[in-house]
């Protein structure tokens, strides 16, 4: 069989239980339509349902439904509407067509019809939409089914792993592409443009804005201007940046120094050492929280050696000191969402770990089991409003924390599959296979 067909039935059987065990005999998915902006006849960009794309490589399709109702063939409503004005949605090629019966409509209605006495026993999965309230379904979004779907999905199949490989060589094109432009001493701006063509893509076709920081813009966590003027020198490049493939993601991110030499490029260095460095200490069984901690002793010893603080690593994460600077979690799940769900998730009946006050940004609490795929990103930034409490504290070398604002930060991250035989790293296999 198939990657896909033998997915598909992963699929199915993780439905059944889940459907089982919460009082339903069938579930209808809806994969979203898009936003219409407030007083305005534009959309928003469309996202479809993580649900739908569980089911199908179909990511483009908006107003479509899938049916499936317990031993019986998947039905998929595409929906194709009759419209000049828009590129009718391309329903991708495939052995998964012959795994499930489609139906083409160009309306909602047509839905409603055929599905007509079939829905009493429904759960529905999916945002709302206008006539939802007449047809009959009083389950939507049950939290006891989503929450064993989700804790299903911590898990990935062949097929997935299979299209997060393809997610992350597209995407690691486009880094390479990225540093190219860096070096040629590009805008962020036009950074992002060489990164948008080398993935071929366009922007709402990443699965997140990508992160394209020139020097202290690398300290914003999430930044996304895209200077359009290029810097006046070219420090330090921080770039977060994914793709997509069937609808999975990759989420890489590395940072880079503009001089070969130096404390930054020896801290990018370190930095990237320290991240191999807690990979190699993953192990089934071992929590993700642990990890956790495991890194922000390992951040401590980096504010240690390169003289951010004037104490030792141990006092340096005893008093807390290391969150100022490491302000994120090491990683989270990834798969049909970028931060991809069931991170809290103890069980399949929803009871979830309890979140810790020092760490409330971590994503991921979980033990660490085969099959799963998450991300490890450590980071060590000058942030402003997070040193702003140690102002005047005599630990730190506010000396040498000055000579590190103007680069921002520094950030590396990968994604790794947990195998029977240890840790696959995709990202970084993705990028040796470019060379």
């Amino acid at each position: 069989m198939s990657l896909y067909q033998e997915h598909l039935k992963t699929v199915t059987r993780r439905f059944n239980e889940a459907l089982e065990a919460n009082g339903f005999d069938s579930v209808l998915i809806f994969a979203g339509q898009p936003a219409v902006a407030f007083l305005d006849d534009n959309t928003y960009p469309y996202r479809v349902n993580p649900f739908f794309k569980y089911w199908v490589p179909v990511v483009e399709s908006p107003k479509s439904f899938i049916f499936y109702k317990i031993g019986e063939t998947p039905r998929v409503f595409l929906f194709q509407e009759r419209d000049f004005w828009h590129t009718q949605p391309q329903v991708p090629s495939g052995d998964w067509q012959q795994m499930v019966d489609i139906t083409l409509v160009d309306a909602i209605q047509p839905v409603r019809t055929a599905l007509s006495g079939q829905l009493a026993k429904t759960a529905y999965i999916g945002e709302s939409f206008a006539p939802l309230p007449e047809w009959g379904i009083n389950n939507m979004n049950p939290q006891g089914l989503i929450d064993h779907l989700h804790f299903q999905r911590r898990l990935k199949t062949e097929y997935e792993l299979s299209c997060m490989r393809k997610a992350n060589i597209i995407a690691a094109r486009g880094h390479n592409a990225a540093k190219a432009a860096f070096d040629n001493k590009a805008s962020e701006l036009e950074i992002h443009h060489a990164y948008l063509a080398a993935t071929q893509c366009h922007q709402a076709q990443l699965p997140y804005n990508s992160i394209v920081a020139l020097n202290q813009n690398g300290a914003v966590l999430h930044y996304d201007k895209y200077d359009t003027l290029a810097p006046a020198e070219h420090r330090s490049f921080l770039i977060d940046a994914g793709a997509l493939y069937n609808g999975y993601c990759a989420d890489i991110t590395r940072t880079y120094s503009a001089s070969s030499s130096g404390f930054y490029a020896e801290l990018v260095e370190a930095m990237d050492q320290a991240e191999r460095d807690i990979i190699s200490e993953i192990e089934v069984g071992r929590s993700y929280y642990d990890l956790h901690v495991a890194m922000h002793h390992k951040i401590a010893g980096l504010l240690s050696q390169f003289g951010f603080l004037k104490i030792d690593a141990a006092t340096i994460y005893e008093r807390g000191y290391t969150n100022a600077f490491f302000p994120h979690g090491l990683g989270h799940f990834i798969g049909l969402q970028v931060h991809d769900v069931a991170g809290y998730l103890k069980n399949a009946q929803g009871e979830s770990y309890t979140r810790d006050a020092r760490h409330a940004f971590l994503r991921l609490r979980s033990d660490i089991e085969i099959g799963q795929v998450f991300t490890i990103e450590p980071g060590l930034y000058v942030v402003d409003q997070l040193l702003e409490e140690y102002a005047g504290n005599e630990d730190f070398n506010w000396q040498r924390i000055a000579e590190l604002r103007p680069f921002g930060g520094v950030r590396v991250e990968d994604s790794v599959h947990v195998t029977k035989n240890g840790v696959e790293n995709i990202t970084r296999d993705a990028f040796a296979s470019l060379k």
